[in-house]
Order: C-alpha cells, then structure tokens, then sequence
C-alpha cells in the first residue's frame, strides 16, 4: 500500500495552507483542466458514440437494411494493418554493448508473447483506425521473482472517455515538448480491492467518504450507454442504488488525471486519483520521466491538430446515403411486387374481398356481363433506377478511393473486367499506401519499445534479479540468465522499427540481385565464398546459429575473436605468420577504437605486404615465425610452452567442395 496522506507531505515536503487539506488546491486545478477539456471534446465524443452504433447497430428497424461500408473498410485497412507486424531490432551505440544488443532482441521475442501484445496491438490499431489516434499507457511493471516473470505491461485506453489539453498536438509533442499535453486524463472503475492493491493510493482513506455514480459531465457514463444501445441491450438507469448492493463487487467512478503541480519549490509531473466527481484527491504518484508514459499512435495525422482523420472521418457519410439507396431499392422493389389498385366500389361492396386467398371467388356486379374493369393498377411515377445505381456505385468508389480499399483487398470480385496488368497496379498502389500507415504506426512502436527499455533499466535490480530466457535454435533449445548487466547498455542503444512485409518484400528484392551477382563473383579465385554464402543465407531467412552451424567459424575467426576482448582493453596482442590476415582484418573491425587494435589492424596489413613481397617469410610450421604487433619486422620464434599451438589456418577463400 502506499503511505497515508501526511507521510506523502512529509517526504515531498509539501506544506499546508492555513490548515487546509494539501490538496483542495490541486482538486480544484483539475476540476477547472477536466471542464475545460470536456467542453472542447464533448461534441467529438457524442458524434463517435453515433458511429459506434453505425459501426454495428443492433437496434436499428428490423423492417429496413444497415450498410456494412464501414465495417468493410474498417476491418480490411485493420486485416493489413494488424498482421503486417512491426519488428523491433536493437542494435549497440557503444562499443562493447554489442551483446547487450542481441540480449535485448531476444527479450522482445521473448515479451512480445508474455505481455500478449499481440492482442494489446489489435486494441491499438482498432482504436487508431476508428478514432484517428490510439492510446498505450506503458508504466505497469511486474516483478515476481518467485515464478521468473519480470514484465513491463502496457495498457490500451480507451479514447472515448480520454480528455486531454486542447491546445496539444500529441501526448509528448516533439523533441523539446513542442505541443506537448499540460494535463490530461480519464475516468475509470475502481472496486474497494482494487484501491487497496494500488501502491499510489492513500492507505488511510476512508471508503464510507466516497460516493457511487458520477456526476453529469461523466464521459464514461455516456461511453457505457451508447455501447449498451447498439449491441441492442437494457441500460441502467438507477446504477447507483444498485452498485451499493453489490458488496465487494462494487465499483466507484474514479478519476485518473495527468497534470502538473508545484512541490518542493519545483513543478513537476504527476498522477493523481479523484473520487466524488474530482472534489477528493485519494492517491498520487509522481512521474520520475519528464515525458508522460502514454504512447499515442496516429492512422492519418494531420500537421500540427490531434485528431487527424479517421476511417469513420472518410466513410461514415457515404454508408448513411449507401443505406439510403438500398432501403429505397427496397421500397421500390415492393411497390412492384405489391401495386397499389383501384376498382370499382359499385361492383365490388365488400373491401375484404379484394384480399388474397387461394381459390377464392368475388362476386361483382355483371350487368354488363364485363368484368375486365372492375379492378385495375394504379398508375404511378417509376424511379429512375438507373440514378439510383449510379449514385450508390459513386458512393462506393468514392469510400474505396479515399481509403485505397478496392474491392479486390475486401476479399471480392471485382465489379469490372481487369486485365492482369491492370490488377498488378492497383494491389501496387494498395501497398504503397498501406505502407505509409506502416510507416507512422512505426513512430508510435518505436516510443512504446524506449519505454519498454526504460521500465527494465528503472525497474529491475542489479546482481539480484535474473530472468531466464528460452531460446529455440538450431541446436534445440537453450535457457539463458539475464542479470541487468546483460540487458542495460553503458550508452542507450537504438532500435530499428522495421515491417515485416516491407523487410520481406526488401529481402527477397536484394536476394534475387545478388543471387545472379555472387554467381559470376564467386567465380574470382580471391571472392570471399564464405561471407559471399552467409549473405545469401541470410537474405533465404536462416538464422545466425543457423548459419553458424551451416558454417562453423574457422579457427582464424574464433582467434581473432579472443584477441578483440584483449584489444578492447587496449592490450598489444601478437600475431602469428601463419594466420589468414584477411579473415582477421574482416574479424577485427568490429573491435574497439583503441590504439592497440590500430596497431594489431596495421600489423595485418604489413604482413599481406610482406608476405606477397618474401614469401619465405611465411612458412608452413605455424611456429615458425611470429611478427610484432606493428608488423614492422619478424622476430625469433616463440617457445612453444609461451603460446598455444595454432592448427594449420582454414582460410575464408577454399574452394567449395
């Protein structure tokens, strides 16, 4: 539990006013923030709660027929969207933490399915499509060394009920804050168990003190009920009375609000909890970053606004006027099955006879001995149906062309005759635009896996947390310990935000080139085939210890992978005549910057220049001849009881058997 209300203001250093409550002050800062900002978004909340019963109304006239155009539009750009999964790659700043980057690559693999983003990011994508801008919140952290779960939690929130600063442009705005949210926040449902479990709640409340239901500028309230109505379900009206019946189970209607307020001479980041419609501040917590934790992912953002467009932005109107068309469709369609009549009320008396009946018979009046008159159709004006499949097939190019959802990416058959080149096209452009909202999901992803990094370097504790990672390779799998030395980097690293259908579509592109290229380079006695094979194995999918086993480092790799440790500690190392120069040269770059990898790279290089120029030089024993780490001249060989004995070197440039 967290500490009660006077330990807070004793270790933040915060003072009562005249012996007022601390926090009167703050309540009624976000009181003025929260009305603010609802009379600013409360008209966009009203019309998004008439789209979600556009979306799938279940109240609608039974009589009459609903337009799924966005729901179609909708769940397609989402299909493509959702499934075009965004990979994220670390990779080193620093010399040294190039293993801490490979550890953070396995960690996502690893969190990906443990934080079920997979289902976090459908929430995500749907609430981006649907309300222009998606919301994660990334702060929740578990630690339970008991069952090994270490995990970072993110948290979608729902845009509906998420209030926010008018004048901000996004949650964090740019790299100095440009536009960024002063104040922001939402309401929520609380029960008594879940206030006491929440550290940053005040453990000395009093819950008699806190009233059920919320007040009439609840977003929530009205979120809940347009939900109920267009699945076609009751709303409760009187939920006040019933929520204080349930016991345990009841909920009270707590606001969560981001905003900024002044403690220990300084104004900082904080998040409070409100209760009895924002008048009573029952918990804080201050944000240790200088950004918020919530990441906001825009579908079409427009520069410089919050909102940007929507799906419903593009297709809304045209389902509404669809619907219009094909209820009118329909009218027309009964009104020829079902004509309207007239007769003569002389010959027929009786209205009920007109009604149908199988082998019924209705007298008239046959004086005339005619009964061809009696009863005729109404003549009437006919629609132009023509028109009307005109403007309803408009309207559907119109929602296709704004949202590049053809038909054919609905999963239907085209409505024209193509020719093969001219569907190539469409699914060409089709990919470009998705591939643009690809792009800009990828700024979102990338701010979500920094804050993913910056939960584990603030939350898991050094030489006393290990978590244990299952890895599955080539040579079956493997469980690794990772302390936080293995994970935290001396420098931040970066991380590469790619997609997979973009990186696959890139891959097979350079595969095809340089398939043909390796085939006549390769054909050069000096090619380097092994790294020329390793490429190609990459670019076919196979894994580094895929290709490691498929290639197994020579020993001139595995060497001079021992000698960058010690030239990393700028150590002088020597080097052998006898090794593949070329192999160590390739092998020592990615070594530190140190004057010791300088010389040792240098030496290297003299000894190629010697070798070609005295090749006696260079004997076969591989005791023979030693050079210094400079490689300026040889010197006396070393005793073998000083130095390991090398096997002959197996060089990069071996002819394939």
């Amino acid at each position: 539990m967290a500490k009660n209300r006077m330990d807070f203001i004793k270790e933040n250093e915060m003072e009562t006013v005249q012996g007022r409550d601390t926090f009167l002050s703050l309540a009624k800062q976000i009181q003025s923030e929260y009305i603010l900002s609802w009379k600013h978004q409360k008209p966009k909340k009203d019309e998004w709660e008439v789209r979600l019963r556009l979306y799938n109304n279940q109240k609608r006239d039974k009589k009459a027929v609903g337009d799924t155009t966005l729901f179609t539009v909708h769940q397609t750009i989402l299909a493509s969207l959702y499934v075009d999964r965004l990979d994220a790659t670390w990779s080193a700043k620093e010399s040294g933490d190039e293993e801490v980057a490979e550890n953070l690559n396995a960690l996502v693999e690893n969190d990906y399915d443990d934080m079920e983003k997979d289902i976090s990011d459908y929430d995500w994508d749907w609430d981006t499509l649907f309300f222009g801008r998606g919301l994660c919140n990334l702060e929740e952290y578990i630690r339970d060394p008991e069952n090994n779960i270490y995990l970072p939690v993110p948290q979608i929130l729902d845009p509906i009920t998420f209030l926010r600063d008018p004048l901000a442009t996004s949650v964090n705005g740019d790299r100095f804050r440009r536009g960024a949210m002063r104040f922001g926040g939402y309401e929520t449902k609380m029960t008594k168990r879940d206030m006491e479990d929440n550290p940053h709640i005040f453990d000395d409340i009093k819950f008699e003190d806190i009233k059920f239901g919320s007040g009439t500028q609840s977003i929530l309230r009205d979120m809940i009920e347009a939900r109920v109505q267009a699945q076609g379900l009751q709303t409760t009206t009187s939920r006040m009375e019933l929520e204080e019946n349930l016991g345990a189970n009841a909920q009270y209607d707590i606001t969560l609000w981001n905003t900024h307020f002044e403690m220990e001479g300084a104004v900082k980041k904080v998040k409070v909890w409100l209760a009895n419609e924002r008048t009573k501040v029952i918990g804080l917590q201050v944000v240790k970053t200088d950004y918020w934790p919530i990441i906001d992912r825009p579908l079409y953002p427009t520069s410089h606004d919050w909102d940007g467009t929507s799906i419903p932005d593009l297709v809304e109107d045209k389902q509404r006027a669809r619907a219009v068309a094909q209820n009118l469709g329909l009218d027309a369609m009964r009104a020829d099955l079902y004509p309207m009549y007239i007769y003569d009320s002389n010959k027929i008396t009786n209205r009920k006879d007109l009604e149908f009946d199988f082998n019924k018979f209705v007298p008239i009046d046959a004086q005339n001995k005619s009964v061809g008159d009696a009863i005729m159709p109404l003549s009437k004006a006919r629609p132009n149906m023509d028109l009307l499949n005109f403007i309803y097939t408009s309207l559907d190019v119109s929602a296709q062309k704004a949202t590049a959802t053809p038909e054919l990416q609905q999963g239907a058959m085209s409505s024209q005759q193509r020719t093969l080149g001219e569907l190539n096209l469409i699914a060409s452009k089709v990919d470009t635009r998705y591939s643009l909202s690809a792009k800009v999901f990828g700024w979102s992803e990338k701010r979500f896996w920094l804050q993913w990094y910056r939960l584990y370097k603030d939350n898991f504790t050094e030489n006393i947390d290990k978590k244990v990672l299952r890895l599955v390779g080539a040579f079956g799998a493997k469980w690794r310990p990772l302390g936080k030395d293995n994970i935290i980097a001396k420098v931040d690293p970066d991380v590469k935000i790619e997609s997979q259908v973009l990186s696959r579509a890139k891959q097979l592109e350079e595969r095809q080139a340089l398939t043909g290229y390796f085939g006549m380079a390769l054909q050069e006695p000096t090619a380097n085939r092994r790294w020329g094979l390793k490429k190609l194995g990459k670019l076919n999918g196979l894994k580094k210890d895929e290709i490691e086993r498929l290639f197994p480092p020579t020993i001139d790799e595995r060497v001079a992978e021992d000698e960058n440790e010690m030239l990393n500690e700028n150590k002088p190392v020597p080097m052998a005549a006898d090794n593949d120069h070329n192999v160590h040269l390739e092998i020592h770059a990615k070594a530190a910057d140190t004057s010791a990898t300088y010389a040792h790279i240098e030496g290297h290089k003299q000894a190629l220049s010697i070798k070609k120029v005295k090749p006696e030089l260079f004997p076969e024993d591989p005791m023979a001849a030693t050079f210094q780490p400079d490689g300026t001249k040889p010197i006396t060989p070393m005793n073998p009881s000083q130095t390991k004995p090398m096997a002959p070197s197996q060089t990069s440039n071996a002819p394939m058997a």
